[in-house]
Order: C-alpha cells, then sequence, then structure tokens
C-alpha cells in the first residue's frame, strides 16, 4: 500500500526526516524555489523523479493543493501507545500526550499534529472508527510535523485512558462545561489532554473516564472553539505550566 505527500514543505521535512520515498512528480514547468531542493535532494538520496502535466498531478492526488509536487511514500505506519510512553520515558520527561476523540478533519488532525510538535508532546492517540487517519491531506495540513509526531490507533480509546492512568497519567479533557478554568488547574507532570470532535466534543464515556474537565472562557456568542484552535489553547497552557515549574 502506498500513499502520496503533497506540497513543497512537508515534502523538504519527509527529505529532511529520511522518511522512504518511492518515486517524486513534478508537474511540468514547476521547477523554482524550493522545487530545486526537493529535486537535489532527491538525486543525492537516489530517490527517482518524474515529470508529468499537471492535470495528470491533479487527478492523482484527487485535486488537492499539490504546489506542483508529490511524493510517493509507503502507507504512514501508527505506533502502539505504549511506544509513546516509552518515547518520554527515553527523553526523561513526563508523557504529554494528546487524546483526540473522533476528529474527522484531516486539516484539524494536521494543524494539531503541529501543535504537538511545537509544544514538544510525545505523541497522539486516535481510533480506528469514526475518525480521519495519516492521509496525505493530513500530512500537507501538518506542514511536515506527520515526520515528528508519533500516532497510535487503538480501537477503545476508554481502554487505554485506564491504562494510562495506571501508568500514572493525569487525563483532561477540554469542555465547555468543564469545571475548572484551563489556566487555573495544575497542569504539569504526566499528563493526557482529551480534544473532542468536531460538532460533538468529547463523548459521554471519555468524560467519565476523565480526572477532570477544564473549560476555555468564551466570551461572544459562538459557544465553541475549533477544534484544532482549542487544543493550540490547551497545549500551550499546558507547555506554560510545564516550564514554569521547571524554572522554579
Amino acid at each position: 500500500m502506498s500513499d502520496y505527500i503533497i506540497g513543497r514543505n512537508p515534502i523538504l521535512e519527509a527529505l529532511k526526516h529520511g522518511t522512504q520515498i518511492h518515486k517524486i512528480l513534478v508537474a511540468k514547468g514547476t521547477g523554482k524555489g524550493s522545487v530545486v531542493e526537493i529535486l537535489a535532494r532527491a538525486k543525492e538520496n537516489k530517490i527517482p523523479v518524474q515529470e508529468i502535466e499537471k492535470s495528470q498531478l491533479d487527478s492523482i492526488v484527487d485535486g488537492a493543493n499539490h504546489q506542483g509536487v508529490a511524493a510517493l511514500v509507503p502507507a504512514r505506519e501508527y505506533v502502539e501507545f505504549e511506544d509513546i510512553l516509552q518515547i518520554a520515558r527515553e527523553k526523561g520527561e513526563d508523557p504529554f500526550i494528546l487524546i483526540l476523540d473522533e476528529i474527522e478533519d484531516p486539516h484539524n488532525l494536521g494543524a494539531i499534529m503541529r501543535t504537538a510538535d511545537a509544544v514538544g508532546a510525545h505523541g497522539i492517540i486516535i481510533p480506528k472508527r469514526r475518525a480521519v487517519g495519516l492521509t496525505a491531506t493530513v500530512a500537507k495540513a501538518s506542514a511536515g510535523a506527520i515526520e515528528y509526531v508519533p500516532v497510535a490507533r487503538v480501537s477503545n480509546i476508554a481502554q487505554v485512558i485506564d491504562k494510562l492512568k495506571n501508568e500514572g497519567c493525569w487525563v483532561v479533557a477540554a469542555d465547555m462545561d468543564g469545571e475548572f478554568l484551563w489556566n487555573n488547574t495544575g497542569l504539569t507532570g504526566s499528563l493526557a489532554c482529551v480534544i473532542g470532535s468536531e460538532g460533538k466534543g468529547v463523548g459521554r464515556l471519555i468524560k467519565e473516564k476523565c480526572d477532570f474537565l477544564v473549560k476555555i472562557p468564551m466570551k461572544g456568542r459562538i459557544s465553541s472553539l475549533n477544534a484544532s484552535v482549542a487544543a493550540a489553547v490547551l497545549c500551550y497552557e499546558i507547555l506554560r505550566q510545564k516550564e514554569n515549574k521547571l524554572n522554579g
């Protein structure tokens, strides 16, 4: 099985990261800017490059905005959630994990991956059903973060939460009915942060599994934030509190 990474920055990050690439497709007439570096790195790593018509590339990536270049890669591999915990251990850090409860929009998942990379989260956990996986659109939306953020795909989020608790993780969910304000809660130590789906938010069973719920104040007329925005707000508050604790 294979997939495509599309867009210049995601492909550059994949090349820098040493991701296995079968072939790079370049639309005719696209040979400026960062494409030059892509072609140079492809040559250096002996990756085949094929020049094709733009219309053909449009068809291959189903009309997505490819910026004139696409890379054929093996289908994205997932990790086990235990691997994410091991990554934290190897770094000598308290686990910082994001759990996404049925996120369906690939752009939201990609944006959350960018945030996860920026704040130093050790990985993301997503469900196998009723949720977007690691697609080409997600890879592009992540702007390369997909190469650095491990993702575990699990059958049962609730069971994984129980296992994380047994490993010493506190589990917090962002919810507009939360009993604590996001910036008045101890968000340090081993932590798993749950972000709900677009529209439905965090499911009832998942809420019951969480140690506590936090809310982000809303001053306007819209009752909730976009999932990726809520994730960014909460992740940066977690990062702020962790750094404050480290700095005394």
